[in-house]
């Protein structure tokens, strides 16, 4: 990819400032290949030379770790001299940040090297790698992302979490209470200030559950034939979610399992492909969908083992991969089956779609949508046989798994391979600098001494 990447035009920034003429503060938000949005905070008058010349961050913020900190094994800190790359501010991005102020607005950006050329390592340039293939082929995917969270009450360094009081009762949440609309009613406060501010910013979310835990709740975001923006939605999406429960007092996480004896949280990405004509070709009168259809979940199956490290990312991610609580724990798949991690879904033939369920909320939506497609257009291209679907329990019948997936973080860790089918998708040295910072993380991981080896090992040592 040589030409910049979507970036954003004059037009558009001269038409948001007329339209908010008291925002002073913008932020310029940059996704790394793992963990938050990082960036700078700039005033008003500095968003002029940006969009007309970019904005200047170090290319050594793609391959932070999870807490922010360097990951100098990737060789682009010292042995560079750390860079320089240029943000371009990406078209249809520039919206406000109302949960601080009406005077505060963000934008996602892509870095770009100097010459003006994406940067290879940018989640978002990788993904638009794996999407010129299907545009190649004439297709194009039609993709949507859920989301499940906790609310929790704000926590001082070193304490666990607690699911969060209601402002409206002064209820502690205690109980599944799945589905139930007490749940949403004592948050409410909170929640409608969330849409409101997915509102402002133009993202698609849809219907709220209370989910299976107390305190956990879903939002899904509406489908898009455009899995560019989906990813850019999702990002947007979980800060939101997070800025909006700090202004109420509380604290949102994505984490994949926060607490002990609890289902996890999941991001399922729903997934179909549409032919020239806007036709979805797994749409069939047949619940399993099309032989394109079964084609892909192949493709995704074959594919999950490298892709793990993406999928669950960090060292809490693998402690939601427990039977029976709707984290899949083999590459199944089946139609109507929340057991799967494949899941052909209900409905009209004209909407038939896979649910992938095996991501953990705290997955990079970009590289996570990436990995996911790059198996549907493996499985397109290569015409593989999943083998019968699976009915009734998944996790009591892990022998008729299309592959078989990594069991442990250092596992997955090891499975992303620069020279495997992944890496022809996603590009070698973006995998090699994901597994780089993944063993990273793990040994600064496994230099910590948790309470609980004291607890279990002290006395009895």
């Amino acid at each position: 990819m040589t030409q910049p990447l979507h970036v954003s035009t004059q037009a558009e920034l001269d038409a948001f400032l007329d339209a908010h003429p008291t925002m002073k503060f913008f932020d310029v938000m940059v996704q790394p290949l793992f963990g938050p949005l990082r960036g700078k905070r700039v005033l008003r008058h500095e968003m002029a030379g940006i969009w007309k010349s970019g904005r200047f961050l170090p290319g050594s913020i793609l391959v932070v770790d999870n807490t922010g900190a360097d990951c100098e094994a990737t060789g682009l800190v010292w042995e560079t001299g750390d860079v320089d790359r240029v943000v371009r501010p990406t078209a249809g991005t520039l919206a406000p940040a109302p949960w601080l102020g009406d005077d505060v607005g963000q934008f996602i950006g892509s870095l770009h090297t100097l010459d003006n050329v994406p940067d290879e390592l940018d989640p978002r340039v990788i993904l638009q790698g794996v999407l010129d293939r299907f545009t190649a082929d004439r297709l194009t995917p039609d993709v949507a992302c859920e989301l499940e969270f906790y609310l929790c009450d704000q926590r001082a360094n070193g304490t666990a979490p607690k699911p969060a009081r209601s402002p409206v009762t002064g209820f502690v949440p205690f109980a599944a209470e799945t589905n139930g609309f007490r749940e949403l009613d004592d948050q409410m406060p909170y929640l409608r200030d969330l849409y409101a501010a997915a509102e402002a910013q133009g993202l698609p979310i849809e219907a709220m559950i209370a989910e299976i835990s107390p305190g956990q709740l879903e939002i899904g975001l509406d489908h898009r034939p455009d899995a560019l923006r989906v990813a850019d939605d999702a990002v947007m999406f979980k800060r939101l979610v997070k800025g909006v429960a700090v202004a109420h007092g509380m604290e949102a996480t994505f984490m994949a399992k926060p607490f002990m004896g609890l289902p996890g949280s999941g991001m399922h990405i729903h997934v179909s492909v549409l032919d020239d004509k806007g036709t979805n070709i797994f749409g069939a009168d047949d619940p399993q969908g099309t032989p394109a259809l079964r084609h892909a979940v192949w493709g995704m199956a074959h594919l999950m083992p490298q892709s793990m490290g993406i999928f669950a990312p960090n060292a809490n991610s693998w402690r939601r991969f427990v039977g029976q609580a709707y984290a899949p724990t083999a590459a199944t798949w089946g139609v109507n089956n929340r057991t799967v991690s494949l899941r052909v879904t209900a409905g009209p033939a004209s909407s038939r779609h896979i649910e992938h369920r095996i991501c953990g909320a705290d997955a990079p939506p970009h590289l996570a949508l990436a990995a996911v497609l790059a198996g549907v257009h493996h499985g397109l291209t290569h015409k593989g046989d999943p083998g019968p679907a699976i009915e009734g329990d998944a996790y009591s019948q892990t022998d008729k798994a299309i592959t078989r997936l990594p069991r442990s973080w250092d596992a997955a860790i090891e499975a992303l391979a620069d020279d495997g089918i992944l890496a022809s998708y996603l590009g070698s040295r973006a995998v090699r600098m994901m597994r780089i910072i993944k063993e990273t993380e793990r040994d600064r991981h496994m230099a910590e001494i948790p309470v609980q080896d004291f607890d279990w090992g002290f006395r009895n040592a």
